[in-house]
């Protein structure tokens, strides 16, 4: 009776959530990277130009920007055909792998360093996504783009998206100005708000080129396209600001805050929009709201363990009057914005 109640609670993934699964993952390694790539390009950019975090877009002639650019771009088209399989609650959180493979490559490359409580909290972030994934709720079964696009006109998610676009507006065009190079959340707060449109939106896209392909044609419908503008005006939005606060702020940091803010908002988005929590039993969802602390704990330790190695790695070189690494210009206080020696 024990065996058989239990192959009743975990009758397994289906083989949709599985692809969504494996898409996830390899998007997890390509961005995780991509965050670092870009940083070295910033730093190279900056070295000669006028640096992103002040306005300037000198880092679109880096070639190593460009790198770092297309493999976000690969891993982002992972992640878009994962939420073509997957629910969001499944997908969005393991985005923590990625500020594990950031903080490894951060630690290597960018002599960032991990400390032992890091490691911790990467584990945290393993533990916590597993836990979401065993749990995660079997994918809404939706037959075409129109029935996404009631969904979205459901008026709770219209207040919802009214709410972040007037957000939005008042951070691009009145905080950003005077806060903008010295409260992280600013930045981050705008590619958090109009990321949780984008998810919906890409995967509304998704499952409508999943559908194309499968012999229903879903471009015939303006509903599509809609998405589709919706996805790239939110794409371009997120990559602006999200380059400005990699170029002024530590990227320990602002990898983490992104994902806690950016993954909350688009669960929350998920569950208004496709209503994944009507699925699942109060145990499954309490369940997965565990695992989603988990995930929060380790990434707040990962990255608290991260801001005290580089006060302590900062007063070391300065107490020895060391610039052998050329990085005690920009990553010593990284809630604040970096000092430089070049005015604006």
């Amino acid at each position: 009776m024990a065996t058989h109640s239990w192959r009743d609670t975990y009758k397994g993934m289906s083989s949709d959530n599985i692809k969504g699964l494996v898409l996830a993952l390899s998007s997890s390694f390509f961005i995780g990277a991509s965050f670092i790539v870009k940083k070295k390009g910033l730093k190279k950019a900056g070295a000669s130009g006028v640096r992103a975090g002040v306005g300037g877009y000198s880092y679109l002639y880096e070639p190593l920007w460009w790198v770092g650019m297309i493999t976000m771009i690969v891993g982002e088209i992972a992640n878009f055909a994962a939420y073509a399989f997957a629910p969001a609650i499944l997908v969005t959180p393991l985005g923590a792998l990625s500020i594990i493979i950031s903080a490894a490559l951060a630690h290597i490359i960018l002599r960032e360093r991990l400390h032992l409580f890091g490691i911790l909290g990467c584990v945290l972030c393993v533990v916590g996504s597993t836990t979401i994934v065993l749990h995660a709720p079997q994918e809404r079964e939706i037959e075409s783009v129109k029935e996404v696009w009631d969904l979205a006109m459901d008026p709770a998610f219209l207040f919802y998206a009214a709410l972040v676009m007037t957000t939005v507006f008042i951070l691009i065009f009145h905080f950003i100005p005077q806060y903008g190079q010295t409260h992280i959340m600013v930045y981050i707060g705008v590619c958090s708000l109009v990321g949780s449109l984008s998810v919906m939106s890409v995967k509304a896209l998704g499952i409508a080129l999943k559908l194309t392909l499968s012999g229903m044609n879903q471009l015939v419908y303006p509903q599509t396209w809609i998405f589709t503008l919706v996805v790239i005006t939110c794409v371009l939005t997120q990559m602006n600001y999200l380059n400005k606060a990699l170029d002024t702020f530590n990227t320990a940091v602002v990898s983490p805050i992104y994902y806690v803010m950016f993954t909350s908002l688009t669960i929350l988005a998920s569950v208004i929009m496709f209503k994944d929590w009507d699925r699942q039993s109060p145990t499954q969802v309490v369940t997965e709201m565990c695992g989603f602390v988990t995930i929060l704990s380790g990434t707040f330790l990962l990255h608290k363990t991260k801001d005290m190695a580089d006060g302590l790695q900062t007063i070391s070189r300065n107490s020895k009057h060391s610039e052998e690494d050329g990085f005690g210009d920009s990553d010593g206080i990284p809630l604040r914005r970096q000092d430089t020696l070049r005015t604006t």
